[in-house]
């Protein structure tokens, strides 16, 4: 289950840790590759497992403020833990991020007894490469690189069977280059070095008074959604992992979706931390530097391709069972037009923030320019939106938002960059402004609604709200609150939307829907209905503080693709906004 399992990662691949010690979900040498530890997807999809010879499911927590991940067994024999983490620090001035997992399992009392297996997979075929054993270490023949098991433990006892565990024993995964030198000491540097990087980093960090564990492992698990290497940043680190049980609502999430990436530099926004925009940024530049007439994609791989065709493996049985297991993703394809707009927004900090006047360059601003007129002209065309919708496409109200917002902000960008165009950009936001106030509005509840001449909401008009279309004092900010929560509230969360998608209606809660309405709260000062629903929020059953995309509301157990980067994006910015200011309280 998805509340048994920790997320460790460094910035180049992640990888997740289940409670009984077994890497169960593990892409290398990147997010989107295919997996050589995929358990999570079918139970002969390899697995890396230390665990008790009992095989009885440990305690999980993180060492305070890091993404290394501790799992603490007991037995009869004695108790034990294992320290799991990717190696990430800083070396002569230069991320240090390398494709190796380690593992270090630590006597506690007595004299456990362990079971260690490590059963790669050849990714989406799941052949099991040919080991070849060394003096300290299996190779894995197969993989069209070096992959290597080095270990100070006895190679003997590494297919599964008990062994008595007296001192510390080190184990070393690596994709490529292997371990050369004295693995005890590499392995202990290693530990007490990405301590040090994670907890550094944390410290710059804000953080609001309230829910600061929560922003906190939120912030943690976001930046572990960072590809740095091109500044791309993923939607989640899983695929497959169905909506809700039986659905068919599987998806691979391993992109980036230029939609997320906004939110999510939102949020680091919050936290201040702005690198994170300067390397999207570039991944930005070379993505619309290959589609001259900015025909861009909603999501792409993290090198930027869009080679994204999706396809079924018929022969993995799925999470839990639930199949289809799908890689590549039809919603590349898709319409969004949202995404202009959003892709604006992302860069408006740069030319109205003078901390980035350096980042301001003439190319960007021309870039902004583009998809400001790229917005304007699709406003109001139909296509998929936000939520994707596999079916006949419409015009949708959060797509002509996010026009409006564009010609918005670019109406403020031209202010101080390009003073000739401000006021055709401000004359073009009134007008997309007033066309959605007066066309996707239900005449009868005078709220708005999902598309024009409809009837019905969906939980991104939350967004009119926190971007400023209506001010948050308005009736008509009033209503639509009111509206959703009458139609999408179920057990005290948020759905997107109740009509049938193509797939049906949807039966459980989209987390982030939830954290959008105590921001939407908040901001008509409804604060303390706000902390309410942070107060619901908190029973999702999630011990490590890691959210998945959905939530069954009627037993806080989480479905779908793990962890979500949109809902850590969204607890962050709820928890900002439900917080009392530090002025307030000390």
């Amino acid at each position: 289950m998805l509340d048994q399992m920790g997320l460790i990662g460094n910035g180049q691949f992640s990888a997740l840790v289940r409670r009984d010690g077994s890497v169960a979900w593990c892409c290398l040498p990147r997010f989107d590759s295919e997996p050589v530890f995929g358990e999570l997807l079918d139970p002969f999809g390899g697995s890396f497992a230390i665990s008790p010879a009992n095989l009885a499911p440990g305690q999980q927590r993180y060492i305070e403020n890091t993404n290394v991940l501790e799992t603490v067994f007991s037995s009869p024999e004695g108790s034990f833990r294992v320290v799991d983490f990717a190696p990430r620090f800083v070396v002569h001035q230069r991320s240090y991020r390398p494709t190796k997992i380690v593992r270090i399992v630590e006597p506690i009392e007595g004299t456990p007894r362990i079971r260690v297996r490590c059963a790669p997979v050849n990714g989406w075929s799941k052949e099991r490469p040919s080991e070849e054993f060394g003096s300290h270490h299996i190779s894995y023949h197969g993989f069209g690189t070096e992959v290597r098991l080095t270990t100070d433990a006895p190679l003997s006892y590494l297919n599964g069977e008990p062994f008595a565990v007296a001192e510390r024993k080190h184990f070393v995964f690596s994709w490529g280059a292997p371990v050369e030198e004295p693995l005890g000491p590499l392995c202990q540097r290693f530990q007490d070095e990405t301590i040090r990087f994670w907890r550094h980093w944390v410290r710059e960090c804000d953080i609001p008074p309230h829910y600061q564990d929560r922003v906190i492992r939120s912030a943690l698990a976001l930046k572990l959604h960072c590809f740095e290497d091109t500044g791309a940043i993923i939607a989640s680190h899983t695929t497959s992992i169905p909506e809700s049980p039986d659905s068919g609502r599987t998806w691979d999430y391993r992109y980036c979706w230029l939609r997320d990436a906004f939110y999510t530099l939102g949020a680091f926004r919050l936290l201040g931390h702005f690198e994170e925009r300067e390397q999207f940024t570039q991944y930005l530049l070379n993505v619309a530097s290959g589609s001259p007439d900015l025909d861009l994609r909603p999501l792409y791989r993290i090198d930027g391709r869009s080679d994204l065709e999706e396809r079924s493996e018929a022969n993995w049985a799925g999470y839990l069972g639930h199949a289809p297991v799908r890689v590549g993703n039809q919603a590349a394809e898709h319409r969004q037009y949202d995404v202009f707009g959003e892709m604006v927004l992302a860069l408006t900090p740069l030319f109205l923030d003078a901390r980035f006047r350096d980042r301001a360059t003439p190319a960007v601003l021309s870039l902004v320019e583009r998809l400001t007129e790229k917005a304007i002209l699709v406003a109001g065309q139909p296509d998929a939106g936000i939520w994707e919708y596999r079916k006949k496409w419409r015009p949708q109200t959060f797509s002509s938002l996010m026009s409006w917002a564009a010609a918005d902000r670019m109406s403020r960008i031209a202010d101080v960059h390009a003073p000739g165009t401000a006021a055709r950009y401000r004359q073009a936001a009134a007008a997309l402004q007033s066309s959605i106030l007066s066309t996707c509005v239900d005449p009868q509840r005078r709220t708005l609604v999902a598309a024009p001449g409809d009837l019905e909401v969906d939980a991104s008009l939350l967004q009119v709200i926190t971007l400023g279309l209506v001010g948050a004092s308005s009736p008509e900010a009033a209503r639509t609150i009111e509206a959703i929560r009458s139609d999408l509230e179920l057990g005290g969360l948020l759905q997107r939307y109740r009509t049938d998608d193509g797939f049906g209606r949807p039966s459980v809660a989209f987390t982030l829907c939830s954290f959008w309405l105590v921001e939407a709260l908040s901001r008509v000062g409804r604060v303390e209905e706000a902390r309410a629903l942070m107060n619901r929020i908190e029973q999702i059953q999630a011990p490590l503080g890691l959210l998945s995309e959905d939530v069954d509301p009627l037993t806080n157990q989480m479905w779908g693709n793990f962890p979500q980067a949109y809902s850590h994006v969204g607890m962050i910015h709820a928890a900002f906004a439900a917080s009392p200011r530090w002025s307030d309280v000390a």
